[in-house]
């Protein structure tokens, strides 16, 4: 349902700057896969005419089958992501836009929304609001934040506990959730309403643990809005939640297929003879990388 009038924002090693573009659609992640598949070499070699006849085995053994099982992760019920990383000994640097290459990170703005500077979003790597609409009473806006995460942890447990933030929100009421990987990486999203100043905020909240190499990543995005403007921000907040991305650059090649199962031996021939191994076949995909180019607005307005 994402809207067809939004500019994209990228966090991919260059400096971050946003400017509306009309009308322009967030072009799809372009994903890079080598398939190796492993040259089958035959060598067959005659059996003497005086040998006895090889006996074909009736039987064949069936090559695994077995898929592993998607993980179902159990939500944690208390701890909050901040809590859990502090238990750990896990210590949480923030990150800024400017200069950030460890990710390449996608984020949609619709349009009349702005990239504007907000003091109310601590560690804030960016925010962005709704400057044309809203009912004056509370600003749509979409808070993205970025962590370096210093320290060992296992990153399936600790997404566990990416709901806690939002339940212990004022008078919060879920409507979805889910811990599906997002990329690849581990995540949660929750969406839901709560209470703040008398008002009741619409918002949508995932949090991503990305690598990147050997380091990680907590990306969080959330995108709130209130409950009286759900409608008429609809377009702009699912382009927002819909067109996000979080990739890595350093992203390991997908693993070659297993090898096949070993053929049944033929039967002995009368003169020697060999046949050549093959060749091994390679297919590679080239990645293509597109640079959107945004400039910040001079004019800043905070969300509430």
């Amino acid at each position: 349902m994402a809207a067809g009038t939004a500019a994209v924002l990228g966090f991919a090693g260059a400096n971050a700057s946003a400017e509306p573009v009309l009308p322009v659609q967030p072009a799809p992640a372009t994903v890079t896969q080598t398939v190796t598949v492993a040259p089958q070499a035959a060598s067959v070699v005659a059996t003497p005419a005086t040998a006895a006849p090889l006996e074909v085995p009736t039987t064949v053994a069936a090559a695994p089958a077995t898929q592993a099982a998607a993980e179902t992760l159990v939500p944690a019920t208390s701890g909050t992501l901040a809590e859990y990383f502090k238990e750990k000994g896990v210590v949480m640097e923030p990150q800024k836009a400017s200069g950030f290459t460890a990710l390449n990170i996608v984020l949609p703005m619709p349009r009349g929304w702005s990239v504007v500077p907000d003091p109310n979003v601590p560690d804030a790597f960016t925010v962005l609001a709704d400057r044309v609409g809203g009912d004056g009473l509370y600003t749509s806006n979409a808070q993205l934040k970025v962590y370096k995460l210093v320290g060992e942890f296992d990153p399936k447990e600790a997404i566990t506990h990416g709901y806690v933030d939002s339940q212990q929100l004022f008078a919060w009421q879920s409507t979805d959730a889910s811990m599906g990987d997002f990329g690849g990486f581990p995540s949660s999203i929750i969406e839901g309403t709560y209470r703040e100043n008398d008002l009741t905020l619409n918002t949508s909240r995932r949090n991503v643990i990305a690598a990147s190499g050997t380091d990680h990543y907590l990306v969080s995005l959330y995108v709130t809005t209130s409950a009286s403007q759900v409608v008429a921000t609809a377009d702009a907040t699912d382009a927002i939640v819909n067109g996000f991305r979080v990739t890595s650059p350093t992203a390991a090649p997908a693993t070659p297929a297993a090898p096949g199962a070993p053929a049944t031996p033929a039967p002995a021939a009368a003169a020697p003879s060999s046949a050549p191994a093959a060749a091994p076949l390679t297919n590679t995909a080239a990645t293509a990388t597109v640079t959107a180019t945004v400039t910040v607005p001079a004019e800043p307005t905070q969300p509430r």
